[in-house]
């Protein structure tokens, strides 16, 4: 899959990695243009971040002409993407709580009668 710019793939990309579908993005500056570089990071597959468009261009058409490395792609979120940090949801939930949990705490403590 060939990632817009300069606003990425989020969910899209996020599903796309989930059907083992790989990505080439090109990683801008703002928030909205580094989405699909940040879920390629977390796939295990950050080679697939450009940070130029000569880059992108070049890795794009190498690619279109490696049939073997796309395949090569495909077999490793085949046998590796759904167990990558990008898809550990339960890690997910335990730093999602972790984070929340300070902040219950001190809520409680800042409502609780002096």
């Amino acid at each position: 899959m060939l990632d817009t710019f300069p606003y990425n793939a989020g969910t899209t990309a996020s599903d796309a990695l989930w059907m083992g579908l790989p990505i080439l993005t090109l990683s801008g500056r703002s928030y909205i243009s580094r989405m699909a570089g940040s879920l390629l990071t977390a796939a295990g597959l950050p080679d697939l971040i450009t940070h130029t468009l000569a880059h992108y261009e070049r890795s794009a058409i190498r690619l279109g002409q490696n049939p073997g490395r796309i395949t090569s792609l495909k077999r490793y979120l085949a046998e590796h993407g759904r167990s990558s940090a990008l898809f550990d949801m339960p890690a997910r939930v335990r730093d999602i709580e972790d984070a929340l949990l300070p902040l219950a705490q001190a809520a409680r403590q800042a409502a609780s009668p002096v």
